[in-house]
């Protein structure tokens, strides 16, 4: 009897602290939501309010361009323009190319990694797995030079292409899943006469769906939060991506006063596709983390 009662004392403990943790890790989203329905002019009054203050959707038109200046400044907005679509597209172009190049390429080095026998592959594959170790920083300007001299400033291929062909990462996921992959298969189809071409695309592929797709969703979801290599390669309007444009509408206060509620309903606009994005593929994830074997 005794041991069951700490066992539920216990169970009831470790809830709590579960949901106390969860609450600390949604309490930002719910506060960015509060604001982003206030009223601009009527925040600095009620700073500690939970629920939004005079609440309205001007942010939000303000954001998708649906106001006027004047209207924008008479909710309290600085009356600074964001060309949201733009910005959305911009952040499409680039984190879907970036998404679909390097899951490709890192597919391919994968299976080299993991299928095939050649002189050497396990010192390359370690050395693969040192570059994990070395913070991005460090990369960022040996690729800022490149890309300024290969005249790719302010384009997107400037933005993509450091990332487009492979990362450490992206391989050794891919690589752990495919070692797992029965060889029989492989041997039965080279005996069909099936070459590495074939089997790649039409066995190894097919069977790697779930971790592929998995790797896919994480790779899109990193491209469209980055900021710090798309404001240094991609300051011009036409390639501006929403995370960059975020930054410049938070400096653009000509009343003073930044539009916090503005501010919030385009940040939450930017995030809510990929908040979807990992809700609905959440599960998938999590399987295909604990299947290929990363701890």
């Amino acid at each position: 009897m005794r041991r069951s009662s700490d066992l539920n004392v216990g169970r009831i403990v470790a809830w709590a602290c579960l949901i106390v943790l969860m609450l600390l890790t949604l309490f930002p989203f719910y506060w960015m939501l509060r604001t982003a329905f206030s009223d601009n002019t009527a925040l600095p009054g009620h700073p500690s309010s939970l629920l939004p203050v005079e609440s309205t959707l001007g942010a939000f038109k303000r954001v998708l361009g649906l106001s006027s200046v004047a209207e924008a400044q008479a909710q309290g907005g600085s009356g600074a323009a964001v060309n949201f679509w733009l910005y959305l597209r911009n952040s499409l172009i680039v984190s879907t190319v970036t998404t679909v190049c390097q899951v490709f390429f890192s597919a391919m080095a994968a299976y080299a990694f993991a299928r095939l026998r050649w002189p050497g592959r396990d010192k390359v594959f370690a050395l693969f797995l040192a570059a994990l170790m070395v913070p991005p920083i460090f990369t960022t300007l040996p690729n800022f030079a490149l890309i300024k001299s290969l005249g790719l400033l302010n384009s997107f291929a400037g933005i993509i292409l450091p990332t487009a062909f492979m990362t450490p990462f992206a391989i050794f996921f891919l690589r752990q899943f495919f070692l797992g992959i029965n060889r029989e298969l492989e041997e039965a189809a080279m005996i069909d006469g099936a070459g590495h071409r074939l089997i790649f695309f039409k066995l190894v592929i097919p069977m790697s769906a779930a971790p592929i797709t998995t790797l896919a969703i994480l790779t899109y979801i990193n491209s469209w939060n980055d900021y710090f290599w798309p404001l240094l390669v991609g300051q011009q309007e036409n390639v501006r991506v929403l995370t960059v444009a975020l930054g410049v509408f938070r400096s653009q206060t000509p009343q003073g006063g930044p539009d916090w509620a503005g501010l919030m309903a385009a940040t939450l606009v930017a995030a809510l596709p990929m908040i979807i994005l990992f809700v609905a593929f959440a599960r998938r994830i999590t399987n295909s983390i604990g299947f290929s074997g990363i701890k």
